[in-house]
């Protein structure tokens, strides 16, 4: 979070607004107030102007309408004596002027000499003729200086008109009013600029008080937003403020606690969606993906980065057969099949809308679990019960074909009979033969058995069922023995192991032809002892060498059923081997022959002691 700029603080609005609340508010005090005292400055100074008027207007009125002689002072002389008594600071000049507009008296010593002259002045001229008072600020030109001018008409009050018979003028000097006006307002301007100071003192501490708080607040919360919970904001009062700071606080702990809860949530969630087989993937209301599990990238086989914000069909292979909107009404899973030469892979989708209460369809979800083995089960299942209902049938419809015959009479032809009856004897060893095999791969695969071990030396064991099988051999065939002077041991149940050594030389004398070879031996590879059983016969296709330990699987099905096999002899030898903790494989080239291998882990005598 960005530093907040200094003419952006909280701080700073508050007490600029402050301030200027001050302002304004001293600004409007001081226009009432310098109106209110100029008014009333002037107006006590006009007043103080006019009651001296009057005062002087009484004397200079009798001066007037008084008769002289020649032994009595001049008028001129008696309202020069009258002015001078009334002229002081504040007024400038006072003039008399006659109805004539001749001025007969001036209290200006210096300016005597307009006496006697006419003095055609507007406001002199209007009060005479009008007979009222008149007045008006005026700008002195000499001084440049205000003054207030005013015209006062004098009355004969002995006559029966009340006729006007002259005029006072005075000019006094207002200007010291307006000088007042500008101390007072100088006064107030320093007072105002002393409270300024105050008060932006005061509101920068009484700011602090309130945005202090809310600065921490604020690191509260930018920790808060790194994950930092351990921080509290300090109460400072019980005020709104400090009401919200123990709000903040404790919105710090339910934070706190929440995030906890859902990071241990996100925490079991994540362990859960990588630990667990199927695979997940999670996608937006519009159907891209935002969140898939690692078994999902595997089964897939993408990465996380193309499949984020890839449209869920896209990434599943769907596009061409179903639409986002299908997948939401999908009820059923869907089968993918993503299967390779080198790997077979089968999916199984199933689908999950997430949803809110009003219906609004919020994500899916997709997951994806691998059932390639039980499709490979189930398809071998299948194979197997067909394989073994051929496998019966084939045996079967021969002895009801031929017991048919020895029914409808051919059991009295002595030729015949034993001949049918040699044959159906055949087919039921043979049923009894493929039971028994199906019986012990059932016990096999369910576990069902229990290996009779010893320790024997193989050796020796391994000889022996070569003997054996050379001394009864019919066939033009000759037995080629690789087999170390050293003496090994092994662990095992001798008559299931018989049993797979038979089986393996039984197929090699089967198909090898007359004149040919069949090799045995065994090495030491890996811990194990490998043993080799190698004929020339036909061989095996390349591509069917892995499929010969499957059940009922045979390389070719005519001559392997001529010869009464039941196709599972090497389905028992491979789970037995196994079970022996080895593992059987075929190297096989076609016309040339083929190998079987197996191998068994052992035991060396180094000192005899197993003799």
């Amino acid at each position: 979070m960005h530093k907040v700029s200094f003419f952006k603080s909280i701080h700073v609005k508050l007490v600029l607004i402050y301030v200027l609340l001050i302002i304004i508010a001293l600004q409007i005090i001081g226009l009432y107030f310098s109106s209110n005292i100029e008014e009333n400055l002037k107006a006590n100074f006009q007043e103080s102007i006019s009651q001296r008027i009057d005062l002087v207007q009484y004397s200079i009125r009798e001066e007037m309408l008084k008769e002289r002689d020649d032994t009595a002072p001049t008028l001129e002389q008696s309202l020069s004596v009258i002015l001078r008594e009334f002229t002081t600071s504040d007024i400038n000049e006072i003039r008399i002027v006659d109805n004539r507009n001749k001025v007969i008296a001036t209290s200006d010593t210096d300016n005597q000499a307009i006496v006697g002259q006419r003095f055609n002045d507007d406001i002199v001229t209007k009060s005479i003729s009008a007979g009222t008072f008149w007045e008006e600020i005026a700008l002195d030109p000499d001084t440049k200086n205000r003054v207030w001018v005013l015209s006062k008409p004098i009355l004969n009050t002995v006559g029966p008109n009340g006729e006007v018979i002259g005029a006072i003028y005075i000019e006094s000097n207002i200007e010291k009013v307006f000088e007042q006006m500008n101390d007072i307002n100088g006064i107030f301007a320093v007072g105002t600029a002393m409270s300024l100071v105050i008060t932006v003192v005061l509101g920068i501490l009484i700011a602090k008080t309130i945005t202090k708080p809310i600065i921490d607040m604020r690191r509260q919360a930018q920790a808060m937003s790194r994950g930092n919970f351990s921080r509290k904001v300090r109460v400072y009062g019980d005020d709104e403020i400090g009401q919200l700071a123990i709000a903040f606080n404790h919105l710090t702990n339910r934070l706190q606690e929440a995030t906890s809860t859902t990071e241990a949530e996100r925490r079991k969630l994540s362990s859960v969606l990588s630990n667990m087989t199927d695979g997940v993937i999670a996608t937006d209301r519009k159907g891209k993906v935002i969140l898939i599990n690692d078994p999902a990238l595997n089964f897939l086989d993408v990465t996380r980065e193309t499949s984020l914000n890839r449209p869920i069909t896209s990434v599943l292979g769907l596009d061409q057969e179903y639409s986002f909107e299908d997948l939401i009404y999908m009820k059923e899973s869907v089968n993918l099949n993503f299967s390779t030469e080198e790997k077979p892979l089968i999916l199984r989708a199933n689908f999950s809308v997430i949803q809110k209460e009003t219906g609004f369809v919020n994500g899916f979800i997709t997951v994806l679990h691998d059932i390639t083995e039980q499709e490979k089960i189930e398809m071998e299942r299948r194979e197997f019960v067909a394989n073994v209902s051929h496998e019966l049938r084939t045996p079967l419809t021969t002895m009801r074909s031929y017991l048919e015959a020895l029914a409808d009479g051919a059991w009295r032809d002595e030729n015949i009979a034993p001949t049918f009856l040699n044959v159906t004897q055949t087919e039921t060893e043979r049923m009894i033969r493929l039971v028994n095999d199906l019986l012990n791969l059932s016990k096999m695969d369910s576990r069902d058995y229990k290996l009779n071990r010893e320790f024997v030396e193989f050796n020796k064991f391994f000889n022996r069922i070569i003997d054996r099988f050379e001394m009864s051999k019919s066939q033009n065939v000759k037995f080629i023995r690789y087999i170390p002077e050293a003496t090994y041991f092994v662990d095992i149940d001798t008559d299931k192991l018989t049993q797979v050594i038979d089986n393996i030389i039984s197929n090699a004398l089967k198909y090898s032809p007359d004149g040919g070879n069949i090799r045995f031996g065994f090495t030491v590879q890996d811990q194990m002892l490998k043993v080799m059983v190698s004929d020339d016969g036909m061989g095996i296709p390349k591509e069917n060498v892995n499929r010969i330990f499957d059940r009922f699987y045979r390389v070719d099905r005519a001559r392997s059923r001529a010869m009464g096999g039941t196709g599972l002899g090497l389905a028992i030898a491979k789970e037995m081997i196994e079970a022996h903790g080895g593992r059987i494989w075929a190297e096989s080239e076609e016309g040339i022959g083929t190998t079987i291998f197996f191998t068994l882990p052992y035991e060396i005598d180094e000192a005899g002691d197993w003799d």
